[in-house]
């Protein structure tokens, strides 16, 4: 029985990996798509937003037949599947927490249905177009880990004229900065030695607000909650937590 049972845990956690991967997958088609169609541009070195989602497809080892398949979709070479609409949700978890929460939709109904019945679930409420994304700024974000020179990134953080740091060589480095500069400046970083492990566009809030043990815990959880829905990409709070930003999957 002993066996068997390691058996069926191992069966049980391969299904959920597939389960997390499929919905990655997901999340990362309808974003390529997405950006092919609304950035007006198929090639991923005039349209940053499809750079990013190309890039973060590669680094999820999805095909680049699929990756293909999904830009010629947004330009209008395959039309078979539905056509996806961006919303973006605002409203307020306990605690005051803004939140700001961005889908791709086929079914607008559907899709405001599930979010607010999440908002509801954890006592927040959704507000109208407006009622927060005021508090938020777009940012490129540059992520450093692993074995770096700390004092030599920030002087070519300097030399870039980047807007801040945060971080250090133990905990990791963030360069934020306009999101017009992130790839210019990325380029110019690597050719001096310093690879990111990530680049992104995100919402970040200008003013961070810090939670309680249980506030943090139960905003997790909606967010965590939110992230699973099928049709939300990301979710951007103001609450003061690592990895403000989720993307779903």
């Amino acid at each position: 029985m002993a066996g068997h049972s390691k058996w069926a845990n191992i069966q049980h956690r391969k299904k959920a990996q597939d389960a997390r991967r499929s919905r990655l997958f997901t999340v990362l088609i309808r974003e390529i798509s997405s950006a092919t169609r609304v950035g007006g541009s198929d090639n991923p070195d005039s349209n940053p937003r499809l750079r990013l989602a190309v890039d973060k497809a590669l680094g999820a080892n999805m095909s680049k037949d699929i990756i293909n398949r999904a830009i010629k979709r947004g330009r209008g070479d395959e039309t078979e599947g539905d056509a996806y609409e961006e919303i973006r949700y605002e409203g307020f978890a306990p605690g005051g927490v803004a939140l700001m929460v961005d889908c791709l939709s086929d079914n607008r109904k559907r899709t405001v249905a599930e979010v607010r019945h999440v908002f509801a679930r954890f006592n927040g409420n959704l507000g109208q177009s407006g009622s927060v994304s005021h508090l938020f700024r777009q940012r490129g974000i540059l992520s450093y880990t692993g074995e770096f020179d700390e004092e030599a990134l920030w002087e070519a953080a300097l030399e870039m004229d980047v807007d801040d740091v945060h971080g250090d060589s133990q905990a990791g480095m963030q360069l934020l900065l306009a999101p017009a500069r992130l790839f210019a400046v990325k380029d110019a970083l690597e050719k001096k030695g310093f690879v990111a492990e990530s680049a992104a566009i995100e919402e970040k809030a200008d003013a961070p607000i810090k939670l309680e043990a249980d506030q943090a815990n139960t905003l997790a959880r909606m967010l965590d909650a939110l992230s699973e829905l099928d049709d939300v990409q990301s979710v951007y709070s103001n609450a003061d937590l690592s990895g403000q930003r989720r993307q779903a999957g």
